[in-house]
């Protein structure tokens, strides 16, 4: 019995001094590794400004019972007339907010802006809901409602006076909103469709 403790005893010494060797040899290193928990987090583009309009909860009712999942609604603009929107949907809030911010950043529109307010007055419509946009002088600032607010701030109007007419649902006011935005027009474009120059128009 003795012989074999002292067996087991050198047993384990070796296999201490073997794997102290290997320590020595390849000291642990985290940046080799790749341990993902060291690494920074990714920023997103600073180019675009994000904003959440409105998140819900939605259910679907399946075979199994009742799916319970989230929709957001979300805003991307750079300030300098390029604008966007899109509607994700996704288990948690944020899975469905980075879907909707990666839709509105695929489907983002140029909206003509001139010194600071659109060129004309304009009527954005969708569905049930009506908004009158009206050119506003310096100084005016953006007169608007909460979700129309939020697509023409990112846009870069600066100053506009807006009225909605029928349904304030959120998602058909920005909706609305970006649909009278698009049907905006410039001088230079419509004197160019016309082929006349800005002067005789």
């Amino acid at each position: 019995m003795a012989d074999n403790e002292e067996v087991k005893v050198q047993e384990t010494e070796t296999v201490d001094r073997v794997e102290n060797r290997q320590r020595d040899k390849k000291p642990f290193n985290k940046d080799k590794r790749g341990d993902r928990r060291e690494r920074p987090v990714r920023k997103e583009d600073s180019e675009f400004d994000k904003r959440v309009v409105s998140v819900r909860r939605v259910t679907k009712v399946v075979k199994g019972g009742r799916t319970l999942r989230f929709s957001a609604l979300v805003v991307v603009g750079d300030g300098k007339g390029k604008v966007g929107l899109g509607i994700g949907k996704g288990r948690e809030v944020s899975g469905a907010i980075e879907k909707a911010t990666i839709i509105a950043k695929k489907n983002m529109r140029m909206v003509p802006i001139v010194e600071g307010t659109i060129p004309h007055e304009t009527i954005g419509k969708f569905a049930a809901t009506n908004i009158l946009m009206l050119p506003a002088k310096a100084g005016t600032g953006v007169i608007a409602g909460g979700a129309a607010r939020s697509v023409l701030e990112l846009a870069g109007i600066k100053d506009i006076v807006t009225k909605i007419h029928g349904s304030t649902n959120k998602i058909n006011c920005v909706k609305a909103t970006m649909n009278g935005l698009i049907s905006l027009r410039t001088k230079e474009e419509i004197a160019a469709r016309r082929g006349k120059s800005v002067d005789e128009i």
